[in-house]
Formats: C-alpha cells, sequence, structure tokens
C-alpha cells in the first residue's frame, strides 16, 4: 500500500476554505493554559471547519510560536477572536441563538454517544483549563453538557483531545457539504 502525498489528498486551498461552508459549532475555550492545546484545537478546527473559535481569559491568542507548532498554521485559517471573560462570551451566543454545550462532568450531562445534534442548528462547545475544567459560571450558563464516555481509571481527557472527539463525533452528524 503506496502513502498517498499531500499534494494527492485534494485538500482545498487557504482561499478556497475562507469560502468554504462551515460547519456551525464555534469552539469556546474557557482558560485554556497550555499554548499547545490551542494550536490543536486550530489545527482539529481546520480539519473540521469550525465556523470559529473564541479564545477566553487566560487563554494565549495569536501569533506565537507555540500555538503555531501544534497549529502548523491553522491559526491563519480557522476564524478566531478574544474574550476576557467565557460566562460573556456564552451569554453574547445564546442571544446569537446559539446552543451552547460545556464538555464537562457535571450532574446531568448527556453522553456524547447519545447526544443528536439538530440539523440547521448553531452550536457553541466550551472546553475547559486543563485542570479546574469549565467554569462553574460558564456551567451555569450554558444550555446543557456533554460528557465523552470512558471506561479506564483516569477521570478524563487532554482538554484538545477531548476537542477531537467532540468535534469528529458532531462532524459525523452535520458536517458541511462539499
Amino acid at each position: 500500500m503506496r502513502k498517498i502525498r499531500n499534494e494527492e489528498l485534494g485538500r482545498l486551498t487557504p482561499d478556497e476554505f475562507a469560502r468554504a461552508e462551515r460547519m456551525p459549532v464555534i469552539v469556546v475555550l474557557d482558560n485554556v493554559r497550555s499554548m499547545q492545546n490551542v494550536g490543536a484545537f486550530f489545527r482539529t478546527g481546520d480539519a473540521f471547519a469550525v465556523e470559529r473559535i473564541v479564545l477566553c481569559g487566560i487563554t494565549a491568542v495569536p501569533p506565537s510560536r507555540e500555538i503555531h507548532k501544534t497549529a502548523l498554521g491553522a491559526e491563519l485559517t480557522v476564524d478566531w477572536c478574544y474574550r476576557a471573560s467565557a460566562a460573556e462570551c456564552v451569554e453574547e451566543l445564546r442571544a446569537e441563538g446559539c446552543a451552547v454545550y460545556a464538555v464537562e462532568q457535571v450532574e446531568g450531562a448527556v453522553p456524547l454517544d447519545r447526544f443528536v445534534p439538530e440539523p440547521g442548528r448553531r452550536y457553541a462547545l466550551v472546553f475547559g483549563n486543563e485542570v479546574d475544567g469549565v467554569s462553574q459560571q460558564v456551567a451555569d450558563r450554558s444550555d446543557g453538557a456533554l460528557e465523552i464516555p470512558q471506561a479506564g481509571t483516569k477521570h478524563s481527557l487532554n482538554v484538545a483531545v477531548s476537542g477531537g472527539v467532540v468535534l469528529w463525533n458532531f462532524f459525523c452528524r452535520i458536517r458541511p457539504k462539499r
């Protein structure tokens, strides 16, 4: 079996990607401290054509060498903005009509494999700090929560890994048409 070269993959150019349809999902990073995790979210956001990423609180913003190391340039192709407060950001997104879901282990969280996104609905998915998770303020303002089912002894996944799992799940169900 021959490996396929990048040129053969048929990927969009950055200009084509800028004009392409997006998955109706906004990623909100609530005080994510690792720049490598931020970069990984950009790269995953590019792969799954998220609408945009909102960087909140202490979350680092581009340009940054550390973000670029994992984003590999996706910080230039994925729309992003900064908000000082994730809680205020969630309020803004709800006012825009987004259904806001914290990706967090909370009472009443829906297991990701049982959640079915509604076609035509816009979503904002909030991912939290590597140690403290999504802040209680943000969880309180969210419309609901999603939890990734796990079978091991650890209580959580790395935040960027969680982003990949959740965004892939959404992409499988509401991916943009090409």
